[in-house]
């Protein structure tokens, strides 16, 4: 999305709150809120600066669990 114009966070949130919004699900998904359900990631690096370093994924909290620890 990045490479087509977008910016990082328009490619961030695209990607979780407005398909949470677009999936009618906005109560439930899309952002870090209490009550909501929070799959998490965690990267080296800022996203912001450097979408990329989405592509090498540290840590995975899936409902609580956690999947991948670095």
């Amino acid at each position: 999305m990045v490479e087509n114009g977008m910016t990082p966070m328009q490619a961030i949130r695209a990607a979780t709150v407005v398909n949470a919004e677009l999936l009618g699900m906005a109560e439930q998904l899309g952002s870090v809120r209490r009550g909501k359900l929070a799959d998490l990631i965690a990267v080296r690096g800022d996203p912001l600066a450097d979408v990329r370093v989405l592509e090498d994924v540290r840590f995975v909290m899936k409902q609580g669990a956690i999947y991948k620890q670095d």
